[in-house]
């Protein structure tokens, strides 16, 4: 148990459950200007940020990588943003475009990269994190299937792409006490979150990402509080949806900074999520029946309650 209290403190201090930074790239021929405006938390543990960032993100159209001219970073205190803008000359005009990102090496690995990149009339997106780092971008319409396939895909991965995500998700098959609960807290939980994506946008509220990690810290440590102290309460699905409410504030965000459309992304999160509770409702289950004995659910709760307020403490205090 001490070990396992440790790996839960220690954790929070290396993770973000909102790590997004986006860029434009604009081609004029044979020359393009890259922007880069990454949040300035995200660089606080980056040695020279100036030079590493741009060594993890390449140009390349016809096998011939695009020279790097002229680079410049600094930070624009007014907007919380650390600034980096570049010049670029490919070896001729560009037809499409080949990128290569690797932010997640030098910030978070669940960071997420949004890359808008205009050519004359043409223009065109891609996002990229630890599981896609490349793209070709063909500066043509998309496809439905296309659009589908890859909004839906990026729910999926956002879903599952903190530590965060994972141990709520655990929390929650530890706090069913049956298949039937397990299945209304899950469906309270989606809705709770698709209830965030679809109506913040509306309110005119702007969450804040250290809030919005804040929140989802205590989500964590409330359910432990639930399994711990109450172990009879009801209504349990009632606050699975309140607390998926606030989870859905990350899922507003990704989909306000990308434009995607919110309906493919919720699809793509809730199957992620679904899959996620069925395989640790099965691990969680093998294990209880293993170890009834050293009390697991007790014990795993103690662990997400220090992990969810050291969390809270962490980002409430940077």
């Amino acid at each position: 148990m001490t070990r396992l209290a440790w790996l839960a403190l220690a954790w929070p201090a290396f993770a973000h459950v909102v790590s997004m930074s986006s860029g434009d790239l604009t081609v004029d021929g044979r020359q393009a200007r890259y922007e880069l405006r990454m949040p300035l938390y995200e660089i606080s543990h980056v040695p020279g940020a100036d030079r590493a960032l741009l060594d993890h993100i390449r140009f390349w159209s016809g096998l011939r990588d695009a020279r790097l001219v002229t680079k410049n970073c600094e930070a624009a205190t007014a907007r919380d943003l650390y600034v980096c803008t570049a010049n670029y000359e490919f070896a001729a005009p560009p037809e499409s475009i080949d990128v290569e990102c690797t932010y997640p090496a030098v910030t978070v690995p669940n960071h997420v990269h949004l890359l808008r990149v205009e050519m004359g009339a043409k223009n065109d997106q891609a996002v990229f994190d630890l599981s896609f780092p490349r793209a070709t971008l063909r500066f043509r319409p998309p496809t439905l299937v296309e659009i589908a396939a890859t909004q839906s895909g990026a729910g999926f991965v956002r879903a599952l792409g903190g530590a965060v995500q994972v141990l709520f998700l655990a929390a929650l098959v530890l706090a069913a006490r049956s298949r039937r609960e397990l299945l209304a807290l899950a469906a309270l939980f989606f809705a709770g979150q698709a209830a965030s994506v679809l109506i913040v946008p509306h309110t005119g509220w702007q969450p804040a990402p250290r809030f919005v990690e804040a929140a989802a810290a205590l989500t964590v440590a409330y359910l432990a509080v639930e399994i711990l102290l109450l172990p009879q309460a009801g209504s349990r699905w009632l606050v699975a949806g309140v607390l998926g409410a606030f989870h859905g504030l990350y899922f507003h965000l990704f989909v306000q900074k990308t434009g995607y459309n919110a309906g493919y992304v919720l699809a793509g999160a809730a199957l992620a999520e679904l899959t996620a509770i069925a395989i640790l409702a099965l691990v969680l289950s093998r294990i209880g029946r293993l170890t009834r004995a050293l009390r697991p659910v007790q014990v795993s709760a103690a662990a997400l309650l220090i992990f969810g307020v050291t969390w809270f403490v962490l980002r409430l205090g940077s």
